[in-house]
C-alpha cells in the first residue's frame, strides 16, 4: 500500500500538472468498489469545476475544486480562504465554499496525469477530461482504493484522522505514546495517532533510531521518542526526495517509480546482513504485519 512518501510525491506531481485547469468530462467504470459515493453524484459534483491545488493529508490525495462556472482558479474572487486552502498555501476561493474529491489509492491505485490519446490501461475507474487537454485517470486493479466528492456547503472538508509526522513536535509526539502498552511498531502504524506511516516506513524509522518493534510504546524514555521523531521525519523527507518505494506496483503521476527502495536498511531484507553491524536481518509478524529488524542495533 502507497504510504506517505508514496502519497506525497503523487499529490504533487498531479499538483504541478492540473493546478488551474478546469474539469470538462468526467467518465467512470462500472465496478461500484471504489465510489464511496455514487459516480453520478461525483460526475456531477466534479464537472465545470476549477482544480484549485492538490495536496496530500494522510494517506489520502485531496483534490481542492472551485465553485462550480469559474473559468480559472486566477479568476477567483479574493476572500477569505477556509482552513484547508490556507493550511496547504492553496488559491483563494470564492465565497461559496468550494468541493473536494478525494482518492485513496488502496493497494494497488494510482492516480495518473496523461494525453487522451494514451492507451487506457486496464482497471481503469475514472477519467477526468481537463480544459488543457490532458487527462486525469485512477487505476486499480485490486479495486481497494476509495474515490469520494465533497460538496463543502453541505459537508465538511476532509482531515486526517492522527498528527501529521512531518510537522508534529517533541512534547506532542511523547503525548501520543506515553501509557500505550501496544508495541511501540503498532503505535506507528495506528492512524488515529500518527496519520500517513505504514509497514516500511515504521521499519526503517526504528532501525535508524535503534528501537525495536516489540519495545512497549508506553515505556519508551524521552530520549528514544526524540530520536525516533527525528528518524521517523528524516525517512519519510529522505523517502520524498526520492520519489518514494517502488516495491509492488507504485508509480508516481507520471508513471515513473521511486528509488528509496535502494535505502533500506532492514525492510524486506530478512536474512542479509545489517548495513551497519552484519548481523541477519530478523523478520517477526507484528500487528498483523511483516516487521524487520536487526538485533544487535536495535534494543
Amino acid at each position: 500500500m502507497p504510504e506517505l512518501p508514496e502519497v506525497e510525491t503523487i499529490a504533487r506531481g498531479v499538483d504541478q500538472r492540473v493546478r488551474g485547469d478546469l474539469i470538462r468530462d468526467v467518465w467512470f467504470g462500472s465496478k461500484r468498489e471504489p465510489f464511496k459515493n455514487s459516480p453520478a453524484r461525483q460526475a456531477k459534483g466534479l464537472e465545470g469545476r476549477t482544480i484549485l491545488g492538490v495536496e496530500r493529508i494522510g494517506k489520502h490525495i485531496v483534490m481542492h475544486l472551485s465553485a462550480l462556472s469559474q473559468p480559472s482558479s486566477e479568476g477567483l474572487r479574493r476572500e477569505a480562504r477556509p482552513p484547508h486552502a490556507v493550511a496547504a498555501g492553496l488559491p483563494h476561493a470564492v465565497a461559496a465554499v468550494p468541493g473536494q474529491w478525494i482518492v485513496h489509492l488502496g493497494m494497488t491505485g494510482r492516480l495518473l496525469v496523461t494525453t487522451p490519446d494514451a492507451p487506457v490501461a486496464p482497471h481503469t475507474h475514472a477519467r477526468l477530461t481537463l480544459s488543457s487537454g490532458r487527462e486525469l485517470r485512477f487505476v486499480d486493479p485490486r479495486r481497494f482504493g476509495r474515490l469520494e466528492f465533497r460538496d463543502l456547503a453541505k459537508t465538511k472538508a476532509f482531515a486526517a484522522p492522527g498528527a501529521e509526522p512531518l510537522q508534529i513536535g517533541p512534547e506532542a509526539f511523547a503525548a501520543l505514546f506515553r501509557g500505550r502498552k501496544l508495541a511501540i511498531k503498532a503505535a506507528l502504524l495506528n492512524q488515529s495517532l500518527l496519520s500517513g506511516v505504514g509497514n516500511i516506513y515504521a521499519d526503517e524509522s526504528l532501525f535508524r533510531a535503534g528501537i525495536r518493534p516489540r519495545r512497549q510504546a508506553g515505556r519508551l524514555t524521552h530520549e528514544e521518542w526524540e530520536r525516533l521523531r527525528l528518524a521517523l521525519r528524516e525517512v519519510l523527507q529522505s523517502a520524498i526526495r526520492l520519489g518514494g518505494s517502488s516495491v509492488s506496483d507504485y508509480v508516481d503521476a507520471n508513471g515513473v517509480r521511486g528509488f528509496f527502495q535502494l535505502e533500506h536498511r532492514v525492510y524486506q531484507r530478512f536474512a542479509e546482513p545489517c548495513l551497519v553491524c552484519k548481523t541477519p536481518i530478523k523478520r517477526i509478524v507484528l500487528a498483523g504485519r511483516s516487521t524487520h529488524y536487526c538485533p544487535h542495533c536495535q534494543h
